[in-house]
């Protein structure tokens, strides 16, 4: 299954902010759970991209939001172990 086809509804804006905003929750608000973080991150993405393309509306916006708030996630996460990696 071929899924390159989703990295034409990457953000790099969305996935930016998404990832200083992941960060921020998981650093300075102990009360959100991790398990919470990638769900926040995808709904920010896609308010962002209503944001970015109000006139301009469709499942496309929604999906590109959705994606970018996600790989917001993934980034952070591989950034992670390879920083933690190097160090050992």
């Amino acid at each position: 299954m071929d899924l390159s086809f989703l990295s034409e509804y990457f953000m790099p804006v969305i996935i930016g902010v998404c990832l200083c905003v992941g960060y921020i929750v998981k650093k300075w608000i102990r009360d959100v759970d991790n398990k919470f973080i990638p769900t926040i991150n995808a709904v920010l993405g896609i308010a962002l991209a209503l944001a970015m393309n109000w006139g301009n509306i469709s499942v496309g916006t929604v999906l590109g939001g959705m994606i970018s708030g996600l790989a917001a996630t993934g980034l952070h996460q591989a950034f992670k172990q390879l920083i933690e990696g190097k160090q050992e």
